[in-house]
């Protein structure tokens, strides 16, 4: 492996160590109903997203706050000495997709010896957290380095 190449995998696995999530497969919801309910939570703070769950009256909604709560228990595993961060509301949704999982087919009757299909659909819900006082230090350690740079530039 080359060096570039092994310091951009340290790179992502330190990125990784940060961000943790959850994932919900085979949920007996189409995925139609389970994004409506998932968009109400994208790029939301984690106690505001359970306070909306909480209370939205889909049925959806349970799956997700169960979702949530797991993907919460992740974060505070892999952040241990950060567990602040989530009670100070450092902590969002950073991602959050419903893909469609496997179709069950089952058949009606219908009139003059013919049969209908009925698809009874399922979904993946894929949920990752992280946290916002990471990426504003990492924003104001890179733009003070390209200032550190343009100055250095200027002086020679």
């Amino acid at each position: 492996m080359g060096a570039r190449k092994r310091l951009r995998a340290e790179e992502l696995k330190a990125e990784k160590r940060q961000v943790a999530g959850a994932v919900l497969r085979n949920c007996p919801t189409s995925p139609r109903k389970m994004r409506l309910v998932a968009d109400l939570i994208r790029g939301v703070e984690v106690n505001k997203a359970l306070g909306v769950l909480r209370y939205t009256k889909k049925h959806a909604s349970r799956d997700l706050e169960k979702l949530l709560k797991s993907a919460i228990a992740n974060w505070e595993a892999k952040n241990e000495e950060d567990k602040r961060d989530l009670e100070e509301g450092n902590v969002f949704i950073k991602e959050i997709f419903v893909d469609g999982g496997p179709m069950l087919k089952r058949i009606s009757p219908a009139p003059q010896g013919r049969a209908y299909r009925i698809r009874k659909r399922s979904n993946h819900v894929h949920i990752v957290l992280d946290n916002k006082n990471i990426k504003i230090v990492e924003e104001i350690a890179e733009t003070t380095e390209a200032e550190t740079v343009t100055v250095t530039e200027q002086v020679a």
